[in-house]
């Protein structure tokens, strides 16, 4: 579905190491890493960033590797955003999810890496397999393959997840570890909140079961008893095959599903598609791999309630 380009060769960022060129872009603006007196922070993609910016607070400085409204799986690392990573006071990004990151962790010399999937638990979700985790077979992470990780939508997984990243600050800049502690708090404290509206919001559905065309939902699916059914393996420009179409049509048939879900960062040609074929509705459930003004809220925790909103709505709630 998505396309997945590789790091750039070695021998490039090498060069530009020699050039001296260190300029990133931030996200509130060109700063260059290392140099804002703050605790300088590289977050892979949007949820790694939200966690940093809310636990770090007024001592951190994030920059994002993925621009708002991009794909994050079909991030290309470019020579100075690797010269920002080393220049980094830490690096927080997700494992197995976008491998040019990884790669560019791996060979990095920066003090503090914090791998979000090492702090919570990873599982194989069906749709997964031959999806984003199986193309991301690498010597680094063979290991994780197969493995979902699309944890932030899980808001148990992401609270464990912010948890470690709190700790991980303190033990780097322990001269803010108490800020760190109060500020992770709060947000988990939020985060059980989101999960307790989840489980009511959801405890009583005339259907279980809904439609997405990206597979990354299994973590909440499986949190809140639900079944994610994925069009998976499809390209967002291609249409979805006869046979699938049917299969779709007479699950949605027994299982009572009114919705085809699409996401904002890809096309929702297929999820159109598929829903014509089938006499059912579409709307967006949002994978909050980026903001952008598209988004039904300007931060995590809005889209999430959107998201709910979209998923009670779909599924029945009374």
């Amino acid at each position: 579905m998505n396309v997945r380009r590789g790091l750039i060769p070695a021998a490039a960022a090498t060069t530009v190491t020699a050039l001296g060129i260190a300029t990133l872009t931030a996200c509130g603006g060109d700063a260059t890493a290392a140099q804002t007196g703050k605790f300088d922070v590289v977050a892979s993609f949007y949820p790694m960033a939200y966690l940093a910016d809310q636990i770090g607070g007024s001592h951190v400085h994030v920059t994002s590797l993925t621009s708002p409204g991009q794909e994050p799986h079909d991030l290309e690392i470019s020579p100075k955003q690797i010269i920002g990573i080393e220049k980094s006071d830490a690096v927080l990004y997700l494992k197995n999810l976008q491998p040019s990151v990884d790669d560019a962790v791996a060979q990095s010399s920066v003090g503090t890496k914090i791998d979000a999937a090492a702090l919570t638990t990873l599982e194989k979700h069906g749709n997964e397999v031959g999806g984003h985790a199986a193309s991301h077979d690498t010597s680094e992470n063979k290991e994780l393959s197969g493995l979902d990780p699309h944890i932030w939508l899980d808001p148990v997984r992401y609270a464990q997840v912010a948890e470690g990243v709190g700790k991980a600050f303190e033990k780097a800049d322990p001269d803010h570890a108490a800020d760190y502690k109060k500020n992770t708090a709060a947000l988990v404290k939020k985060l059980d909140a989101l999960d307790a509206q989840f489980k009511d919001g959801l405890a009583h559905t005339k259907s279980k079961v809904f439609i997405t065309t990206h597979a990354a939902f299994g973590y909440l699916a499986e949190r809140y008893g639900l079944t994610e059914e994925a069009i998976n393996g499809l390209d967002p420009e291609s249409e979805p095959s006869a046979a699938r179409v049917r299969d779709l049509e007479t699950m949605a048939k027994a299982d009572g599903v009114t919705t085809v879900f699409y996401e904002t960062l890809v096309s929702d040609k297929t999820a159109k598609t598929i829903a014509s074929d089938a006499g059912l509705k579409t709307d967006v459930l949002d994978p909050i791999e980026g903001i952008t003004a598209k988004s039904r809220g300007k931060d995590y925790f809005a889209v999430q309630e959107a998201n709910l909103k979209a998923l009670q709505q779909a599924l029945g709630a009374k």
